[in-house]
């Protein structure tokens, strides 16, 4: 697969979450505060944490990437 599908895929990822985390803000707004639901929307930030460091990997040059696995292993 090329590095056009994974943006692509990753960009559909981040406009589900914000379309998301919108969601929720605007039903809490209608609720008094849900525990449940402060558990959720910092799910959200976690995981659009995670697909703006995916965002960044997919868009650096492959010798930072090949940097960067080197790091972790």
């Amino acid at each position: 697969m090329n590095t056009l599908f994974y943006v692509v895929c990753i960009v559909a990822i981040v406009f589900t979450a914000d379309t998301i985390q919108k969601y929720l803000k605007a039903k809490q707004q209608d609720k008094a505060s849900d525990p449940k639901l402060e558990e959720t929307l910092a799910e959200i930030e976690r995981l659009e944490e995670r697909i703006r460091v995916l965002e960044r990997i997919v868009t650096e040059d492959k010798v930072d990437l090949r940097r960067e696995s080197d790091k972790l292993e």
